[in-house]
């Protein structure tokens, strides 16, 4: 026959199934978001550096503005010579056009110059600066017209970088290698590949350095612009890398908190499951340990309300019977209340100042008590002096006397047992070792969980709760000490209590 799953399993599973798709698909969707927002992270950080920059050249478009406005313009040598009111030269190769004849030294600026030579005789009467076309690219010129014409000359590249550097020496953060550069307006692409190259942004920065922000300037300087370009590298990809390594380890954080919160999550609800499973099986096993002794003390009495027996002998046989059958029904009862107890935090101890010698008589006298009928080979060892404890002498001793009978039981069929007593680290070990069946390293550590029970043959066969050392590991923890186990398969196991010494004893 197939095995069936238990309720709480099945119910376990549904849940963690439900948390698994309310958890997976949000994440998928936050995760596609991640990974576009990485994906497109080049081009927002280009949008945000250009809209910063391009503030900082409409700062810088003013300043030259105002820098050109405000430079000297003089008369020298049949042209004029410009000077910034930073003392910076900025004139080049001058001009001049008289009687409709254009002179200089400079064939390019000429050239420049030729097909606006009937308008420059319009200019006012003040310096004026201008852009013109020219053949090997546009020119700056400043142009002065006086009564013997017009005087003029080309504003010098080098002068003009010069004045950008330190009119744009504030705009630049701590760490910003960028320069200002005042270039030629670049025309238009035109043709197939022309615009290929410039609607493809990986081949347009294959070719050339991006600037960060460019910025047309104002008539009549309308043939350049103004530029900020990266000095080191790409602060673009820079930023972009950064960012994308931020969102990276967020995305890495998260999940590894998701999967951290799955894996406790789905813990929690199996052992709540497990514990429920756990509870069940306890109310049907306790329900059972009851009835057994129970069916026998109505029997016992329906014996002797009948008058079946006759014999005095047999009489008080049955009585020893039935006092035999109700003390192991109140011992039962009083295992359940006492776990009770100790899992509401209800549980009171008397302390008192006791010997180790004290403790171990109480449970071996009950145990002896318990066993009277049982064949069971059990040696003592307790060297003198022993250090006092403080605490309650039948809580102890019952934790003891639970870790005797727990030997007993899993024994097999050789009852020996050993109980030793010793100083060790400022206190006291008590051990009780047996020579049977062993645990398993694997279940080690959760005989002292509440309902476990090893899932052996013996085990099966042999009556139990599976709260007794629970219930003993609380009563030492309550006392300030430890219950350890060590055991091996086939040869045995040791459980050991260590409790402190008391103060008084220490001093």
């Amino acid at each position: 026959m197939p095995r069936s799953v238990p309720i709480e399993l099945l119910s376990f599973r549904r849940t963690f199934a439900l948390l698994m798709v309310l958890v997976a698909v949000p994440s998928a969707g936050l995760t596609g978001l991640g990974v576009v927002a990485i994906l497109n992270e080049r081009a927002a950080v280009e949008k945000r550096l250009a809209a910063v920059w391009q503030d900082r050249l409409d700062t810088l478009s003013t300043r030259l503005r105002q820098a050109l406005d405000a430079s000297s313009v003089e008369r020298a040598d049949g042209a004029v010579r410009v000077t910034a009111p930073s003392g910076l030269r900025l004139s080049g190769a001058g001009c001049r056009l008289w009687h409709d004849v254009l002179e200089s030294p400079d064939t390019d600026l000429v050239a420049a110059l030729t097909p606006v030579r009937s308008q420059l005789a319009f200019l006012p009467e003040r310096p004026s600066f201008l852009s013109l076309p020219g053949p090997t690219g546009p020119v700056l010129i400043v142009a002065l017209r006086t009564s013997d014409g017009v005087l003029g000359a080309e504003l010098s590249p080098r002068g003009l970088e010069q004045l950008l550097a330190q009119s744009g020496q504030d705009l630049r953060g701590k760490g910003e290698q960028v320069r200002f550069e005042l270039t030629p307006v670049q025309p238009a692409r035109t043709g197939l590949v022309g615009k290929f190259i410039g609607g493809v942004p990986g081949a347009k920065n294959a070719l050339e350095v991006t600037p960060l922000a460019e910025r047309p300037l104002p008539a009549p300087l309308q043939e350049f612009q103004l530029r900020a370009m990266p000095e080191a590298g790409d602060p673009v990809a820079f930023a972009s890398l950064r960012n994308r390594l931020v969102y990276a380890g967020l995305l890495g954080a998260f999940y590894a908190t998701l999967v951290v919160g799955v894996v406790y999550t789905a813990r929690a609800l199996y052992l709540q499951a497990r514990l429920s499973r756990l509870k069940t099986d306890f109310v049907s096993l306790v329900s059972h340990e009851l009835r057994t002794p129970l069916t026998s003390i109505r029997m016992f009495i329906e014996t002797l309300a009948l008058g079946r027996v006759k014999d005095p002998a047999q009489t008080q046989e049955v009585l020893e019977l039935l006092q035999r059958e109700t003390e192991r029904l109140s011992a039962m009862i009083e295992r359940v209340l006492d776990w009770a107890r100790l899992g509401s935090g209800r549980q009171r101890y008397r302390t008192e100042r006791l010997t180790p010698q004290q403790i171990i008589d109480a449970s071996l006298d009950a145990f002896r008590a318990q066993r009277l009928d049982s064949k069971v080979e059990l040696r003592c060892e307790m060297p003198e002096p022993l250090p006092v404890v403080e605490g309650d002498r039948e809580a102890l001793a019952g934790a003891l006397l639970n870790l005797l009978h727990n030997a007993y039981k899993y024994s097999g069929a050789e009852k020996r047992i050993e109980l030793r007593a010793g100083i060790r680290s400022g206190g006291v070990d008590i051990e009780v070792e047996d020579h049977g069946v062993g645990i398993a390293k694997r279940d080690r550590k959760r005989v002292f969980d509440r309902f476990y029970r090893v899932d052996n043959l013996l085990t099966r066969q042999t009556e139990g709760s599976g709260l007794g050392l629970s219930i003993s590991r609380r009563i030492i923890e309550a006392h300030g000490g430890k219950l350890t186990v060590k055991s091996e398969l086939g040869k045995g196991s040791t459980f050991t209590i260590h409790l402190p010494a008391a103060k008084e004893a220490e001093a």
